[in-house]
């Protein structure tokens, strides 16, 4: 349950420039508490910083998305897990959804459905982008 303040929000992506995006496009919503290049260091600001949301590119360094987000799974995570990919393959949706995802954003519809994708896992709900 998230509490009425802003949701928290790491975001794990290997290019800067595609986090320095989606910090811009979620920060009038949501603060942006940590943005990290690579999976094991996902993992490990995830554990200290506890946030509320991970948003995950899929092709990462030092351990995939995919992988972070089974591994987040596995160790009772509460955060929300909402990937953001260039990934547009039915493959790659079934397995976020088989990792716990609740959230899947094609990069090219960042602007438009990245701040939905996280407020329907807040929620609880999930969320695909058209592809």
């Amino acid at each position: 349950m998230i509490p009425s303040s802003r949701a928290r929000i790491l975001l794990a992506d290997d290019h800067d420039a595609m986090r320095a995006r989606a910090a811009q496009v979620l920060e009038p919503e949501y603060d942006v508490v940590a943005s990290v290049a690579d999976g094991q260091s996902t993992l490990d600001a995830e554990a200290s910083l506890q946030p509320d949301v991970v948003v995950l590119d899929i092709t990462m360094p030092r351990m995939n998305g995919l992988a972070v987000a089974a591994t987040l799974q596995k160790r009772g995570s509460h955060a929300a897990v909402v990937f953001l990919t260039v990934h547009r393959d039915d493959e790659f949706v079934h397995a976020a959804r088989a990792v716990g995802a609740l959230g899947y954003v094609v990069k090219p519809k960042l602007a438009s459905d990245l701040r939905a994708a996280v407020r329907e896992a807040i929620a609880g709900r999930s969320f695909v982008s058209q592809r």
